[in-house]
């Protein structure tokens, strides 16, 4: 199985030990690898590395062969690596629709003069953008509130808005930051659901969960990051097997 991104030696500090010290990994291409730690781990750190949030003080982190580290956050998205944040922010004033349409990079009517010039071909892709999020916001559940603000939203829904924000933009890889945090059972059963069916279509995600059952359902492998330091990758079995997580756990 092809790898999509790999992690060589990553270290991030800020002035003290390094929060992120020597990780390295590889993610399969299809798969759904679960990021799990006791709080304080460095498992943000990590996240905002990879989609270059921050620059690493060393190593290297490649997207289908390429470095993407020194990177812009913009630059890495368009390479087709996206994310979720644990506390999803929309735009509370704009539709729900508004919100998904914003995320196509490259749009013809961004350009000042391009409304002026050639606005057959903005009105175009604005249709185009329009019917793709449309379709996504389908996918999620949300499409009967595609014309309401983003202020109404549920936060579990607010997290399935992300989620339709970023599908829009067609990556190749999610990063999925807490999916589970603060949404309602029934809401959360959607979003495990749909994670699924995306991964079946071919979507590459990496998910950082404090959630056991999400994890031990949709997740195969499991990485297990205490202290920085990569513990252990396994399988969820393995990994709930194994000493060594017990004790970053509990201390």
């Amino acid at each position: 199985m092809s790898r999509v991104l790999v992690a060589e030696g990553v270290t991030k500090g800020f002035g003290g030990p390094p929060v992120v010290d020597g990780v390295s990994f590889a993610l399969a291409r299809g798969t759904i690898t679960g990021l799990i730690g006791p709080n304080g781990a460095g498992k943000t750190t990590l996240f905002n590395l990879i989609a270059a949030s921050l620059a690493p003080d060393r190593g290297s982190i490649t997207l289908d062969g390429a470095r993407i580290d020194g990177l812009r956050p913009d630059e890495v998205f368009a390479r087709g690596l996206a994310r979720t944040f644990q506390i999803p922010r929309p735009f509370p004033a704009m539709t729900v629709l508004e919100n998904v349409m914003l995320a196509p990079q490259g749009q013809p009517g961004e350009r000042f003069w391009a409304n002026w010039l050639s606005p057959g071909a903005v009105a175009a892709e604005e249709r185009r953008n329009r019917g793709r999020a449309l379709e996504w916001l389908d996918f999620v559940g949300l499409a009967k509130l595609a014309g309401q603000p983003a202020s109404v939203l549920s936060g579990g829904q607010r997290k399935l808005l992300e989620l339709a924000r970023v599908l829009v933009a067609e990556p190749k890889l999610i990063l999925l930051d807490e999916p589970g945090a603060g949404v309602a059972p029934p809401l959360l059963a959607i979003i495990m659901e749909k994670i699924a069916a995306l991964n079946a279509r071919g979507i590459t995600f990496l998910v950082i969960e404090h959630n056991m059952d999400l994890v031990m359902t949709l997740c195969r492998p499991v990485m297990v990051l205490a202290q920085g330091r990569l513990l252990l990758e396994g399988s969820p079995e393995e990994v709930k097997r194994d000493p060594r997580v017990v004790e970053a756990y509990l201390g």
